[in-house]
């Protein structure tokens, strides 16, 4: 006679391995938040053994000191063993059993990630060049993932996701930096209504700095702003910059009304003295879209021949924008 019993998942995982070189007594295991979950005994040969219970898969860190740290994926039902050298402590790192291949597979996705480099040296490169890097890149982040056949399914999903988010970031950035990078030509703004009368262009200004402060009379941190702006214009009234600041009050914001977000604009430009030039950009939202600007206020410094200096300058409350002027030779 025969008798079958279904076999009831642990919950609970089993880790152990072993270390060489190893002078520390613990392992810890963390979540992400940075609580420790585990503390496990590390013999002197190097060995440990212990089971913990995880509140769901997911990374967690294991640790021995504070600068020996690496990821591995923990589920409950694991029984995972890893071998390793503590002078090589993440780069040595071999998983074997049940589960093992989630951790193996976030060891190389980091590795492959340490190889991208500055990010921001990536998204400063010509379209061409641009585009053959990250095409590379996501050749071998696809690589890597297409040869751990055996991740956990919502594992694996998640960081599909995550490769193809991390692609399209760059993109976005890389767009970005070709449209508003340092030295890129301004997007222009034409025909902004002039609180003194007239009409103004970004080429008006020509010839010297443009320090730009894109605002709303309803935004309490651009109302927060105003006054170091003012100490700002006035120190460097008769210094090589022009300051100019365009008003996005808009129809929406005032019954539906444009004549009465300008008329909003006016009064508040008159009650709160405000210096420097004041624009309001109106029904033009195309240099606001051009800068990709979703918050405000919103500082941008153009140099004399209307090419961008900083597409996101320090704000005049920033010590750092004076910084900025004195390394220009404003």
């Amino acid at each position: 006679m025969a008798s079958c019993k279904k076999q009831v998942p642990l919950n609970y995982v089993t880790l152990g391995g072993k270390l060489e070189n190893n002078k520390e007594k613990t392992l810890t295991i963390s979540d992400r938040s940075n609580n420790t979950i585990k503390t496990i005994t590390i013999n002197e040969d190097g060995t440990f053994k212990d089971t913990l219970k995880v509140a769901k898969a997911d990374i967690y860190v294991l640790q021995t000191s504070n600068t020996k740290r690496a990821p591995i994926y923990l589920k409950n039902s694991f029984d995972i063993f890893l071998e390793g050298d503590a002078n090589n402590f993440m780069n040595s790192f071999k998983f074997s059993g049940k589960g093992a291949e989630n951790s193996s597979f976030i060891i190389a996705q980091v590795l492959e990630s340490q190889k991208i480099g500055n990010p921001q040296l990536i998204v400063n490169l010509k379209k061409e060049e641009f585009t053959e890097r990250i095409n590379n890149i996501e050749k071998r982040f696809d690589s890597i993932l297409n040869s751990y056949h055996n991740l956990d399914s919502a594992f694996a999903s998640n960081i599909s996701l995550q490769n193809k988010q991390m692609i399209t970031s760059f993109k976005q950035a890389n767009n970005s930096y070709l449209l508003t990078g340092k030295g890129r030509p301004s997007p222009k703004f034409e025909n902004y209504v002039d609180y003194k009368g007239g009409k103004k262009s970004l080429d008006a200004f020509r010839g010297k700095y443009v320090y730009l402060d894109i605002w709303a009379t309803w935004c309490g941190p651009c109302i927060q702003q105003i006054p170091y702006l003012k100490d700002l214009e006035k120190e460097y009234h008769n210094k090589n910059i022009e300051f100019v600041s365009i008003s996005t009050d808009e129809a929406r914001k005032n019954g539906g009304s444009w004549e009465a977000a300008e008329k909003k604009w006016r009064n508040f430009v008159k009650e709160r003295q405000l210096t420097g030039t004041q624009l309001w950009s109106g029904k033009d939202y195309s240099f606001q879209q051009a800068y990709q600007i979703t918050g405000i206020p919103r500082f941008i410094l153009i140099d004399p021949q209307g090419n961008i200096v900083d597409a996101n300058a320090p704000r005049p409350s920033d010590p750092r924008i004076k910084q900025l002027f004195t390394s220009l030779g404003i």
